[in-house]
């Protein structure tokens, strides 16, 4: 009867006002997907019916299919916020254990610095990093900042690209002996802050004397005093010059061990009540490469040197690039990374189970997941400080709602039709 038909509609309409309305509910919801009804007819027909005469019984609700289109990503500013632009899904871990999927990046530290959702009830899953601050791609693991502070490291190497003036005169170095408290004796000095395993800084400088045409003599010094910390006349190195200004070699004092590395044999100490004694740290010998150091007629110059020592470092802030590697910041000036997000892709997103939260759990329709890091293959890539808006069109969603409020009451006027027919019928009786 026309009465099924009538509410079949009005049952459609409603689900199609349900869906609307939740859709427009979730317009300003971080990470959210819009949704849409799908309608299917209804035909009663037997298997051998022909059905050239048929008359469909209604409507029903065939699905409700989320629109996995990309969200606007917009700056929030939030230390930990990501949004994905692309394709996949941040991974998280609920508190029972199993997975949960969402495009919501609004992610938070908890007290003990694992990064979890903004409720505080999942963690983010991703890859570790080794003590050197190597990415581990094994299995998924809870991601945590490690707000403890970063061991020093003893230097070893120092590398730098320096010039020294070609036209500067010769010392004579038998009236005028190397001595670091006289500007005479030297043409110039190069200063490097190196570290011993403890992280206490030590200035090391290197003095260059011109002691004749195309040679030099190098004579280092670590905290005002010898490499091994004794204040007895120390020894130099020679570097000798080709005709064209380049470096030939480094040498010791009577021309033996030729190399183009001047190495430092250093034993780490302070001076205490004007007494030198070692400070109990570890130190290394400090290699410097001097293979970059050239002889022209231009101004003596060092570039800034580069070190692999540094102090104690304190966590000062964190970035993530858009692979979505974490890269925590020390005070120390080094960066260290800490972890690596994943992401998690789907054969059919449409069949990802909504479970709340702006999240998704995996069903036999959807597939398995596939984990990766950001941006290989079809997974996106990650913009840090920022977050993924709704991509409900609000406009659209308007528009929809007109459209089911007047479905209703169309359905409503065919029921109330039938009414009006059924009683002209029972008043003919």
């Amino acid at each position: 009867m026309s009465f099924n038909i009538g509410l079949s509609g009005l049952y459609a309409a409603n689900k199609q006002l349900d869906v609307t309305g939740n859709n427009i509910a979730n317009v300003a919801t971080t990470g959210f997907k819009s949704s849409r009804a799908e309608f299917a007819d209804i035909y009663a027909a037997s298997k051998l019916g022909t059905g050239q005469n048929s008359i469909g019984n209604g409507v029903n609700l065939a699905a409700v299919s989320q629109q996995f289109t990309q969200g606007d990503v917009n700056n929030s500013g939030g230390v930990l916020d990501m949004a994905i632009q692309g394709g996949g899904f941040f991974v998280q871990k609920g508190s029972d254990g199993s997975l949960e999927y969402t495009r919501s990046g609004a992610f938070r530290a908890d007290k003990d610095g694992y990064i979890t959702n903004n409720t505080g009830t999942s963690r983010l899953q991703g890859y570790a990093a080794d003590a050197d601050g190597k990415i581990v791609k094994g299995a998924l693991t809870d991601l945590q900042l490690n707000l403890s502070y970063l061991p020093p490291q003893a230097s070893s190497k120092v590398d730098s690209t320096s010039n020294l003036n070609s036209s500067e005169p010769v010392i004579d170095t038998t009236t005028h002996p190397f001595d670091p408290t006289k500007t005479d004796s030297f043409t110039t000095q190069y200063s490097t802050t190196i570290y011993d395993a403890q992280g206490n800084s030590h200035s090391m400088v290197q003095y260059m004397v011109k002691s004749d045409q195309n040679q030099w003599t190098s004579y280092t010094q670590i905290d005002g005093r010898n490499p091994d910390g004794t204040t007895t006349a120390p020894v130099g190195k020679l570097l000798t010059f080709d005709d064209t200004g380049k470096l030939s070699s480094i040498t010791d004092m009577d021309g033996s061990n030729p190399n183009t590395t001047l190495t430092v044999e250093w034993t780490p100490g302070v001076v205490v009540d004007g007494v030198w004694e070692a400070n109990g740290a570890a130190g290394k010998d400090i290699a410097v490469n001097m293979s970059n150091i050239t002889q022209y007629n231009s101004a003596s110059y060092r570039n800034p040197p580069v070190t692999d020592g540094y102090a104690t470092g304190q966590i000062t802030g964190l970035k993530i690039d858009g692979s979505g590697v974490l890269f925590a910041t020390f005070s120390n000036q080094q960066s260290k990374a800490i972890g690596q997000i994943s992401l998690a892709s789907f054969n059919n997103e449409q069949g990802l189970q909504p479970s709340g939260g702006t999240t998704w759990r995996e069903t036999f329709a959807s597939g398995q997941p596939g984990f990766d890091t950001p941006q290989a293959g079809t997974l996106g890539s990650i913009v840090a400080n920022s977050l993924e808006n709704s991509n409900v069109n609000l406009t659209n969603e308007l528009v929809d709602l007109i459209k089911a409020q007047s479905n209703y009451q169309a359905n409503a006027k065919t029921i109330s039709t039938q009414s009006t027919i059924m009683q002209t019928i029972i008043q003919m009786t």
